[in-house]
């Protein structure tokens, strides 16, 4: 803080609260301090994998290959975990180029090892100069424009959904418009079928093998109409075995994909919102489904990884009844092409419905009822659905610095 002292005002409109340390000038630097706590009650009328029980995720849905393997079906849930703090702001350099902008953000739902708890998880964690930006935030191959207003967590299945660590590069930037390329973390998901019926020592330690990055890039545009976006990646998409003489067998294949997205504005506040993504070995990015390497062939000796082809498509409409009450209503899929040594309980479909009735007295409050809809297929054609109800309360929060 300057030695000279501080001016402060407090704003109270949406719930943000500001302050001045001083007169505000080109070398101050701002903070935006935001969140907000979120109870999400929900009732469930089927049963899935408890460790994803507070959000609605298709591939978590169990199928008549292992009926009750959950337990027996309705539950009621509560979870705090969609709760959310953040800082974000300007960093000044005295240089041509402009501020460093950051963001620093994380909730509470747990995910890999700590899925099913109660705990932080980063979402963003970069800085970006210039046309440079470094850390965790949205993959360049995303489009989260195309999030629908929904408050169902994980949200639409067959939409590429990715928070991943890249450099970025954003060489052409305007008001509607910007082309980025970046490298990105690679993640590959190794599935290793029925290979080990064949031989019980081949595969039997495959594992992922990511020796280079994902390369993506986008270009993105904007006006009153709406917006729309075409991005791509391609990767690398690696296996090998641990403790076996040269790591064999081992391989890679070429992964690509074309995610295709936008809205269109109607009405006055509406959108129509839409999403068509293909590719190969892509799973990775997916919001939920799939996986990216799979065996193939028809015999030992023709036995091929192969990058597994994989369709996402998103179609929702966000309607405003009025200032305070709106609707969200859509549906979302992801298919997989499964290839023909997958085991028969592999994920080969998943299938994504909800509506919404939402509430926003004031810009930082929101009451919202969901239903929603989920079924899974498998390899076999063995399936299972679930459906579930969803009520949710969020008060929002924040405060910006500059000092």
């Amino acid at each position: 803080m300057r030695a000279w002292g501080m001016r402060a005002r407090l704003c109270a409109a949406a719930g943000m609260i500001v302050v001045y340390a001083g007169h505000a000038s080109a070398d101050d630097n701002k903070f935006n301090f935001y969140g907000y706590a979120m109870l999400d009650g929900i009732y469930d009328g089927n049963r899935v994998d408890p460790a994803w029980e507070d959000t609605l995720r298709p591939s978590k849905i169990p199928t008549s290959n292992d009926p009750g393997i959950f337990g027996s079906d309705g539950q009621t849930l509560a979870s705090v975990k969609q709760s959310r703090l953040g800082v974000s702001g300007d960093v000044p350099t005295n240089t041509n180029v402009g501020d460093v902008t950051f963001k620093l953000e994380f909730d509470f739902f747990g995910v890999g090892a700590d899925a099913g708890q109660t705990t932080i998880r980063l979402r963003h964690a970069y800085g970006e100069w210039g046309p440079v930006l470094a850390g965790q935030t949205n993959s360049v191959f995303m489009d989260i424009d195309v999030f629908p207003n929904v408050i169902d967590y994980w949200g639409p299945d067959g939409m590429v959904f990715l928070r991943n660590p890249q450099i970025r590069w954003t060489p052409y930037r305007t008001e509607h418009s910007n082309f980025a390329i970046a490298v990105e973390r690679p993640s590959n998901d190794i599935d290793p079928g029925t290979i080990r019926e064949l031989d019980p020592e081949l595969g039997a330690n495959l594992q992922n093998d990511e020796k280079w990055p994902d390369l993506t890039a986008h270009y993105y545009m904007s006006d009153t109409w709406g917006h729309f976006q075409i991005a791509g990646i391609v990767r690398d998409v690696g296996y090998d075995s641990a403790g076996t003489p040269n790591n064999e067998p081992k391989g890679s294949q070429i992964g690509w994909g074309v995610n295709l997205t936008g809205h269109v504005a109607v009405l006055e506040k509406d959108k129509i919102i839409g999403a068509v993504v293909y590719g190969h070995g892509i799973a990775s990015y997916m919001n939920d489904g799939g996986v990216d390497l799979a065996p193939s062939g028809t015999s030992l000796s023709d036995v091929h990884a192969e990058a597994v082809p994989l369709l996402g498509i998103v179609a929702y409409y966000d309607h405003y009844w009025s200032d305070e009450w709106s609707t969200s209503l859509g549906y979302s899929s992801t298919r997989v092409d499964n290839t023909s040594l997958q085991e028969p309980t592999a994920y080969h479909d998943g299938q994504y419905a909800s509506i919404n009735l939402l509430y926003t007295p004031a810009s930082n409050i929101l009451f919202g009822c969901e239903g929603l809809w989920g079924k899974r297929t498998d390899n076999n054609g063995a399936t299972g659905d679930d459906a579930r109800v969803q009520f949710s309360i969020k008060y929002s929060f924040g405060a910006s610095i500059t000092i």
